[in-house]
């Protein structure tokens, strides 16, 4: 049993979206960052294993998803030509790379994972209930009344309200880490 528990792991898959279509995984950032190293599409396609074809096509369906590049090509002389990203491509790859290190360090984190179990200690948990709920473009803002009485403040992704349907009135949790303020919510 302890062997077969040692052998799993968590995984997840990042990507971008834009307008709700899939922009920027794994495999576009290595291509970006690629085309960054390499100074060409090119290079950063043999650097890959990849054809310049499949690349090109990928950046192609980003131009159109975004309706701006994300790199631009030039044309060369003598020693050929070359490619660089724009701004845009510089900051979705610092996005995603961005996000994809805080995943990583959230999956090595143990004092999340018993948050997520809810088997954290009781120092670290407030149940209260929403007073507020504030959703930007890519962050919201909830505010909790807890049980003390005061209010507690947690900066969240706009996804996370989403997803746990977070609303005025609902009775949540509010789990303190020594950074971040996290909300849960108990499936009723």
């Amino acid at each position: 049993m302890a062997a077969h528990k040692a052998s799993r792991r968590t995984v997840c898959k990042i990507w971008l979206e834009h307008e709700g279509r899939p922009l920027l995984g794994r495999g576009g950032a290595d291509i970006l960052e690629a085309i960054e190293n390499e100074g060409s599409i090119s290079g950063a396609s043999k650097k890959l294993g990849m054809s310049y074809r499949y690349v090109w096509n990928y950046l192609e369906r980003m131009r159109r998803i975004l309706g701006r590049p994300v790199v631009r090509a030039f044309k060369g002389g003598k020693k050929g030509g070359g490619a660089e990203l724009t701004e845009l491509g510089k900051n979705l790859l610092r996005e995603y790379r961005r996000m994809e290190a805080y995943v990583v360090g959230l999956l090595g984190d143990e004092e999340y994972w018993e948050a997520v179990g809810l088997r954290i200690s009781a120092r670290n948990t407030l149940k209260g209930i929403v007073k507020e709920v504030e959703k930007g473009e890519i962050t919201a803002k909830v505010k909790v009344e807890v049980e003390a009485p005061t209010l507690v403040t947690a900066l969240i992704s706009r996804e996370a309200v989403e997803e746990l349907d977070i609303k005025v009135g609902d009775q949540v949790k509010a789990v303190i880490k020594a950074t971040e303020v996290m909300i849960a919510k108990d499936d009723q």
